[in-house]
């Protein structure tokens, strides 16, 4: 099918943007104190020859989504680097008219295939994961969404109805979805405000007692401040999975320092983190339980848990979900990077998704709307993102219904990613009672513009 909307790709740039971190960050057993942002402009054109470009960009995060016993991290990183090159000369070589979705579609099996070579070019002792895959792809397929909305002067979230697309999501999630379009599923207008949840990392000191060597650089360097700073009301653990004690005592630790500081002013929640890291569904399980016989108020708090274990659900199907989802919603994070792994993780107990749009814009719209059919509880994270990458994420959790809350730790490890951007948009970059104002991503494109400085 064909639409006089559609768009092609014309021409893709892409450039990659080192950045350091003010403190490290731990998860999923590693220490993280750098990135390597991939940033991506894509020209189009339409039917009649008009032409715009649009802009992605994403943190290539390989410790998150290339884990590996047997590379290095400076191998995995330099792996994705070579990939996105791969990836971009594979975009700017589709040549078809479409819309970002189908457009997305068509190149996503390429991609796959552009992996494949590469690991067997390099001989590589492993395969390259999907996940990384995607995470490479992720800011070319922004960056096509942003060209589409701004090649029609309409904010990208508003071109997802029959007026605009090819296909109904029959085309991508099966029969039933036969008639429906992701109007149906995503907000025409972002939600005004959003809370934003707060990292606390492994090695995050929570208190004045626990800072060994100052930053001094102006920003808090404990929970205490942070929360004192910016009115947080949501809190996301980090936690090891592999070490039950320090888990439970971090938990109790924090839910204190949040009660000293926050008290009856106001309502604030948690989510837990374990990166995959329990060996057992029954270690999360008793955890909850802990959790809840230590400090019932603090347990009542906790809004979900994400993948607390293996992301290889295929490998690893005895790891039933259902009697910790009973608990609590448990989301399924790493595992999640197509439609089957979704209803895999169904099968398997799961009663959530995060939803990541660096795994690709038109990956998170559609499963947003396979997770919204199956009642699914919601969330959005990041993968630390700064800059545009925040902006896309941030605007993404404002039009998905459901979503609570989201992320965005930059500020607190990777706050110079953000400088221009954090000027021109300082409702997003200033946390106001614990919230951003994301009701402002209403511009073309992917809803926001770059500061001149950054074009």
């Amino acid at each position: 099918m064909s639409h006089d909307k559609d768009i092609r790709i014309e021409q893709v740039n892409f450039g990659l943007e080192d950045a350091s971190f003010r403190t490290p960050i731990k998860f999923g057993g590693h220490v993280v104190s750098t990135m390597t942002l991939l940033h991506v402009a894509i020209e189009a054109i339409d039917r009649n020859g008009r032409k715009a470009t649009g802009r992605g960009s994403m943190p290539l995060g390989n410790v998150w989504s290339f884990p590996s016993q047997v590379l290095t991290f400076s191998a995995t990183m330099e792996i994705m680097k070579e990939l996105a090159g791969r990836l971009a000369g594979l975009t700017e070589d589709c040549h078809d008219f479409g819309h970002p979705l189908e457009i997305n579609h068509w190149l996503e099996p390429e991609y796959l295939r552009a992996a494949g070579e590469l690991e067997r070019e390099r001989a590589l002792p492993e395969p390259i994961p999907k996940l990384c895959i995607l995470v490479a792809a992720s800011a070319f397929d922004a960056a096509v969404h942003g060209a589409y909305g701004r090649m029609h002067g309409i904010n990208a979230y508003n071109a997802l109805t029959s007026s605009f697309m090819n296909e109904d999501l029959s085309f991508y999630l099966g029969p039933a979805f036969s008639g429906q379009f992701l109007d149906r599923y995503i907000l025409d207008k972002p939600k005004a405000r959003m809370p934003l949840y707060h990292l606390v990392g492994a090695l995050d000191p929570l208190t004045d007692a626990e800072v060994n060597e100052p930053i001094a650089d102006g920003l808090p360097e404990t929970l205490s401040e942070w929360i004192r700073r910016e009115g947080l009301t949501h809190f996301k653990l980090k936690l090891n999975g592999d070490d039950f004690s320090w888990d439970l005592n971090r938990i109790l630790a924090v839910d204190r320092v949040c009660d000293a500081e926050i008290g009856d002013k106001r309502s604030w929640f948690y989510s837990f983190d374990f990166n995959e890291r329990c060996p057992h569904v029954e270690y999360l399980v008793e955890i909850l339980k802990k959790f809840s016989e230590k400090s019932p108020l603090g347990y009542s708090r906790l809004q979900y848990v994400e993948q607390p274990t293996s992301r290889y659900l295929k490998e690893v199907p005895e790891q039933d979900m259902s009697l910790a989802s009973s608990l609590k919603p448990v989301v399924i994070d790493e595992a999640l990077t197509d439609l089957e792994s979704l209803n895999l993780a169904v099968r398997l107990g799961y009663s959530g998704a995060a939803l990541k749009v660096c795994k690709g814009h038109s990956q998170a719209l559609i499963l947003a709307a396979a997770a919204r059919v199956r009642n699914l509880f919601l969330c959005v994270q990041d993968l630390t993102c700064p800059g545009a990458s925040f902006l896309h994420s941030a605007g993404f959790s404002a039009r998905i219904p459901g979503v609570a809350a989201i992320e965005g730790n930059a500020r607190q490890y990777c706050p110079q990613a953000n400088r221009g951007w954090d000027g021109k948009y300082p409702g997003l970059f200033q946390i106001r009672d614990g919230t951003i104002e994301t009701g402002v991503l209403t511009g073309p494109g992917l809803g926001f513009d770059y500061p001149k400085e950054k074009i």
